[in-house]
């Protein structure tokens, strides 16, 4: 898989968000870096567009992801 086309501007991988996770590093291999389909951030972006991405969701949030685009 490849690096995610949002990192440039993702405030998650960019260290911009509040209260990061200990596990940050473990998690921007997994969802920045190997494979963004499961990146809750990357689920909203492709649906809604980054204007709808919270900015307080992390990667490992995909349920949280999928009720957003589901619009519940």
């Amino acid at each position: 898989m490849a690096e995610c086309e949002c990192l440039p501007k993702c405030p998650f991988f960019n260290d911009k968000m509040q209260n990061m996770p200990s596990l940050t590093s473990m998690m921007k291999k997994r969802y920045c870096l190997e494979d963004s389909s499961e990146c809750a951030r990357h689920i909203v972006f492709l649906v809604l567009g980054s204007e709808k991405v919270p900015a307080d969701l992390y990667p490992s949030q995909a349920e949280r992801a999928r009720e957003i685009v589901s619009g519940q």
